[in-house]
Order: C-alpha cells, then sequence, then structure tokens
C-alpha cells in the first residue's frame, strides 16, 4: 500500500466499515471528530450578516417585472460580504435584469447554516413574493452534519416539486465539492470529497425528476478555487470571497435566464451528449459549470464557463 493511498483507505473503512474493522472505524470516527472540531475552529463564524439584496433591479427596463426567490444556505446570502452589491442576491438580481432586459424583483430567504430540510420553511416564506423563478443552492451543511444523501435529495425534490407546482422554474446549484478546502486534513477532507460528489449527484437526479434545472457547481471549490484560493476564498478560506461569489453567479445566470425564456434556441452551445438522468447527474458531479435539462427519460448535458 501507497502513503497516498492510506487516507483513501481510511475513509472507506469509516464510510463502510463492519465486523472485523469495525472497531478500527470507531477509532477513525473519534479522529475524524477531532479533526472537524479543529476545522471548525481554523474556520470561525460570525454572527453579522451580510445586507439584505432584496429589492427591484433594472427598475428603468421595460417588459413585465421578473420576480426571483433565493434559497438556500450560506453560499445564497453570501456570507462573509460587506457590501450589498457583493452579494448573490443583487448579483443575480442585476445579471439577469441586463440578460433579460426586463426589471428583476429578488426576494430572499436564504439562511446562514441551513440544511435542505429547512427549504420547506424557506418556501412557505417565499411564496408571498409569486416567484416566476427560483434558485436553491443548499447542501454544504448537509454534509458537514452527515445527513443521509438520500434524506437530503428527497427534502430537496420535494422542495421543487412545491415551487413547480406554482409554475415557478426551479434551478438547482448543486453541493459544491468539498474535497478542497485547506481547513479539513485528511482524512477528513477526503470524507468530504466523497460526501459532496455524492450528493451532488443525487441532487441532480431529485432535481430533475421532480422539473427543475441543474447547474453542477462541483468546481466552485474545484481547480479554479486550488489554483486561486488567494482570491476565490474569503478570509475563513472556507466560504467563497466576492470574486468566488461572482463566479458561481456567473455559471447560473445563463440557466435562469433561459429558464425564464423557455426557448433553448437562446443557447448558443448545442447539448453535449444526451445521457440518462442518472449518467448525467453523475458526470456533472464531477465538472463545475455543467447544466442538465431533462428531456423525457433524457438528460441534455451544456457546459458552462465562468467568466472569472
Amino acid at each position: 500500500m501507497t502513503k497516498d493511498s492510506v487516507p483513501k483507505r481510511a475513509a472507506t473503512l469509516a464510510l463502510y466499515g463492519s465486523g472485523g474493522v469495525g472497531a478500527l472505524s470507531v477509532g477513525l470516527g473519534g479522529l475524524i471528530a477531532a479533526e472537524g472540531l479543529l476545522a471548525r475552529r481554523s474556520i470561525g463564524m460570525t454572527d453579522d450578516r451580510p445586507p439584505s439584496g432584496d429589492g427591484l433591479y433594472g427598475d428603468d427596463l421595460g417588459g413585465s417585472t421578473v420576480s426571483f426567490l433565493l434559497l438556500g444556505d450560506s453560499a445564497a446570502v453570501g456570507y462573509g460580504m460587506t457590501s450589498v452589491d457583493d452579494t448573490p442576491p443583487a448579483m443575480v438580481g442585476w445579471g439577469l435584469s441586463h440578460l433579460l432586459d426586463r426589471p428583476v424583483q429578488v426576494t430572499s430567504h436564504a439562511v446562514v447554516g441551513a440544511q435542505t430540510s429547512d427549504l420547506d420553511a424557506q418556501i412557505d416564506l417565499g411564496l408571498d413574493a409569486k416567484p416566476d423563478v427560483a434558485l436553491i443552492v443548499v447542501g454544504t451543511n448537509d454534509v458537514t452534519h452527515r445527513m443521509l444523501t438520500s434524506e437530503s435529495a428527497r427534502r430537496l425534490a420535494e422542495a421543487v416539486r412545491r415551487l413547480r407546482e406554482v409554475d415557478c422554474e426551479v434551478v438547482v446549484g448543486t453541493c459544491p465539492d468539498l474535497g478542497t478546502v485547506q481547513p479539513l486534513s485528511q482524512p477528513l477532507r477526503l470524507l468530504a470529497r466523497i460526501w459532496s460528489r455524492r450528493l451532488a449527484a443525487k441532487q441532480a437526479v431529485a432535481t430533475l425528476q421532480a422539473g427543475g434545472r441543474v447547474v453542477s457547481l462541483a468546481g466552485l471549490l474545484g481547480e479554479v478555487f486550488a489554483t486561486k484560493a488567494d482570491i476565490m476564498f474569503g478570509v475563513d478560506r472556507f466560504h467563497p470571497s466576492r470574486t468566488g461569489y461572482a463566479n458561481m453567479i456567473s455559471v447560473v445566470l445563463p440557466t435562469l435566464a433561459a429558464a425564464i425564456r423557455d426557448d433553448d434556441a437562446e443557447y448558443s452551445d448545442q447539448p453535449r451528449d444526451m445521457m440518462t438522468v442518472s449518467d448525467a447527474a453523475n458526470e456533472a458531479a464531477q465538472h463545475g459549470g455543467t447544466e442538465l435539462v431533462r428531456t423525457g427519460r433524457w438528460a441534455a448535458i451544456r457546459r458552462r464557463k465562468s467568466t472569472h
């Protein structure tokens, strides 16, 4: 066994250990719990919240106003930002109004620390806005709280269906790859990568089956964050910086606009391939900026590149 394979084998035992390896799994579980505590201390947390990005954007534009609803966790809130223009709600508001050439009313009920189980309460509040399109960004806290991926996906599907039942288009940004978060050491980092990618794939399948669209955010903490960590991460080295949030929004904006237009002709790039929903979801979990749109039993795959 090579030195590099030790963390991978340890992580596998922690996930699947039984029988003769059960004691080792318990011991490793204690190690992982300790590493998680150290990581939380390193990352830190603050009660400060970014300013609200709710409001009307592009009010000087013609056409009917688009009602946009943002749901999810700290990645949707814009944790760490101190200027409203640097938050995801504002970025979507300005960007979407520009792409559609129509005013956009932004309503956000995303909450720092939210899990998928919190989406139902967020939707209860958000339905008052009569949303035309919603963006859901959630999953990171499901991983850190070790929620079963099947349960997380089930709850996400329920949330998407609720919104679709009121004729709201839904775009889901899947759980980012947490395997490159620097404060996490091995084997915790490897476990985070395994769980987050597995969750992202199940989120994609659940969303497509419930009638939503998917944009893979696997690359949010992938290569670009690994190679440009100094500008992509915030000061806590866990949440994105302003540039990191802009990177995320840049890959979801075209899908939000397409959902409103409901016109595939608006896409300048053609589907790269047609796959089964499950195969497409697994591929999207490995590649950031991948968009999935269900067509019957198949899913069309498109690649999106960030502008940052």
